[in-house]
């Protein structure tokens, strides 16, 4: 299956750029790796967030057709680890929009945002409303952290500044999502569910793995991973590579101790594509003998000695044979370069260019380098963002998944699919890529919706 040429071109005329500041902190990367240690585990972190969690109200606006309620409360994530949120994520703002009638039950669906939804009222007109005029269903539009109100003040419209930001937003939105839930269960609503679309469905995809009962979840554009997103989708095009391959360069830490944090999915990630670099026939031959050029980089004397002898290349160690010039890009040759890694499309993913041949020696040294960032990148990504490093959820059964065929900001290619990994969870299929079905097929989100709320209350009448 091919991808969206609509997907391509909208990312096209799109200038942010993601990541800007690079990997983020060090010690922030390790303090999250390690609490998702504990968010992984459903056993471990179902009792983090208490039941009576505070929330507030603190505005109720009254319309034609439903009430609005807004409403805030701390991130519990700052009780459990500490100044990791930006000072403006702190306060979780959210709107609860219930009908002025109930016509049965008193359903309410909990919707996560997509990158650049900030605020409400995306989700309000597209989802909430429809859903009080169709079935009479409640929402509850949760922000996300670095989104709306809760964006820092020298973030760029929704370009997180670090990579480290993304590992941020997934934990707090898990326990945040928690507190709600847990919240909604006191005010006697009932069932609930969760619901988000792109980004937003992978983010409640996440949260629902550590609910501890069975709950409705309908992820919609959204797969097992982000690190495919970030690496061979359109998206890849946005990342500020440049700046994620001269920090990897110049900062040991990275490579000496934090790869070692990585589980599962994140270190099989890593291992995987120094596999790939290994096995693959002829690709990166006499590597060895090449020295980076620190002109490329944009690199100090000082930063270009840190670099010295760290660059592994097809499973053995970059020597730093001497200053020879021959063996050294020109900068016109490395900015040729750089333009060409980052016009990478979806159809052709970063792996995919480093088996151009007839390239020049000092251009393999680069690569090399680029190769190691997006290893690293996706050992990162996969380690805090996917699904099989999580608890599956209490009853799969209640997930309905819908994606596009031809998504080229979520490619599925490579990537395990959300049926291995939570069998008996159904997958509905659109034509099309992320762009068309976001804009023309939210009443199939909503569909999906009540069918899964419906599943519900077929399979636990009395739960």
């Amino acid at each position: 299956m091919g991808v969206s040429r609509l997907d391509v071109l909208y990312r096209k005329l799109l200038l942010t750029k993601l990541f800007i500041q690079g990997w983020g902190r060090p010690e922030d990367l390790k303090r999250i790796f390690e609490f998702r240690k504990t968010i992984g585990d459903r056993e471990k972190c179902k009792h983090l967030v208490p039941r009576d969690y505070p929330v507030f109200i603190d505005k109720v606006e009254d319309h034609s057709d439903c009430k609005i309620h807004n409403g805030h409360f701390i991130s519990p994530l700052e009780h459990f680890v500490p100044g990791i949120l930006p000072t403006e994520s702190v306060k979780a703002r959210f709107q609860f929009i219930i009908p002025k009638k109930w016509r049965k039950h008193r359903p309410v669906c909990i919707h996560l945002a997509g990158t650049g939804d900030h605020f409400f009222w995306r989700r309000r007109t597209l989802m909430a409303r429809p859903m009080i005029k169709e079935t009479g269903m409640a929402s509850l539009l949760l922000e996300n952290p670095s989104h709306g109100y809760r964006k820092p003040k020298d973030q760029v419209r929704s370009s997180l500044k670090n990579v480290s930001d993304l590992f941020v937003m997934g934990g707090a939105l898990i326990l945040e999502s928690a507190a709600l839930l847990h919240w909604l269960e006191r005010e006697g609503y009932w069932p609930l569910g969760m619901t988000g679309i792109s980004m937003g469905g992978h983010m409640a995809s996440l949260a629902v793995t550590n609910w501890p009962k069975p709950i409705p979840l309908i992820p919609c554009l959204s797969w097992t991973t982000a690190s495919s997103v970030f690496t061979t989708g359109v998206l890849s095009k946005a990342v500020n590579w440049r700046e994620l391959e001269k920090q990897y360069a110049t900062h040991t830490v990275y490579e000496e101790e934090i790869i070692h944090l990585l589980e599962y999915c994140g270190t099989d990630s890593f291992r995987m594509g120094q596999d790939f670099v290994r096995d693959s026939p002829g690709s990166f031959d006499k590597l060895s003998d090449l020295a980076l050029s620190s002109s490329l980089l944009g690199l100090s004397s000082e930063q270009d000695e840190r670099v010295g002898l760290r660059r592994e290349a097809a499973g053995g160690r970059v020597g730093a044979s001497g200053r020879d010039s021959s063996l050294l890009l020109e900068q016109r040759e490395g900015d040729d370069l750089d333009r060409m890694l980052s016009a990478v499309s979806s159809s052709r993913p970063h792996m995919d260019m480093l088996h151009a041949k007839n390239i020049s020696r000092g251009t393999g040294q680069r690569q090399s380098l680029q190769r190691e960032s997006l290893c690293f990148m996706k050992g990162v990504m996969d380690e805090c963002t996917h699904i099989a490093n999580f608890s599956v959820p209490v009853d799969p059964r209640l997930i309905i998944i819908v994606q596009a065929k031809e998504d080229a900001y979520v490619p599925r290619t490579g990537v395990r699919s959300l049926q291995e990994i939570w069998p008996g969870c159904e997958v509905r299929y659109l034509d099309g890529g992320h762009i068309s079905a976001y804009l023309f097929k939210q009443a199939i989100f909503r569909q999906a919706i009540y069918d899964a709320f419906e599943r519900f209350l077929q399979k636990y009448p009395m739960l």
